[in-house]
């Protein structure tokens, strides 16, 4: 089967899906199917993890969107915080600017994100309280800054399979 996308180069991967134990619960979210697809296809993962890298602990309170998603935030309307009320915007931005310079550093061409992730989401993240089509910080980023495909995963599988991947953000 003929893929509808070629992916060339290097390729970013969200941390948890590589089996990295990063998430905010302190669990990985590792998908079989995206390693294997890429083992078979010889891609070469580089897993970031931009909540750590923006300096966040692992395990994490869980963070939500307030006033808008990754792209609001990045344009400063918009808010990440705590359920405690504490604010996590620039540890999240200064993760995401992080994974832009390994996206530089590498060579990364895309990058394939974890969904609903307030730093990684693709197409949904939570926004005041309840999932909403939007991306996270990352993604905005990396599409705004360095002109990176982003996809989710289901996204990704699907242009490898010939379908096309949505894009809310």
């Amino acid at each position: 089967m003929m893929a509808a996308v070629e992916v060339r180069g290097p390729l970013l991967v969200s941390a948890c899906l590589a089996g990295v134990r990063c998430r905010y619960d302190g669990r990985a979210k590792t998908s079989d199917e995206l390693l294997g697809r890429c083992r078979e296809l010889r891609l070469a993962l580089v897993p970031v993890c931009p909540e750590q890298l923006g300096g966040l602990p692992t395990p994490r309170p869980p963070a939500a969107f307030r006033g808008g998603d990754g792209r609001r935030l990045l344009a400063g309307q918009a808010g990440l915080f705590t359920a405690a009320g504490l604010e996590v915007s620039e540890k999240f931005l200064a993760g995401a600017r992080q994974a832009a310079l390994i996206a530089r550093v590498t060579g990364a061409r895309g990058a394939v994100f974890q969904e609903k992730s307030p730093a990684c989401g693709v197409e949904q993240v939570y926004l005041d309280g309840r999932l909403q089509p939007g991306c996270g910080v990352c993604t905005a980023l990396l599409r705004r800054q360095e002109g990176l495909s982003v996809w989710s995963v289901a996204g990704f599988l699907g242009e490898l399979a010939g379908r096309q991947g949505r894009a809310a953000c």
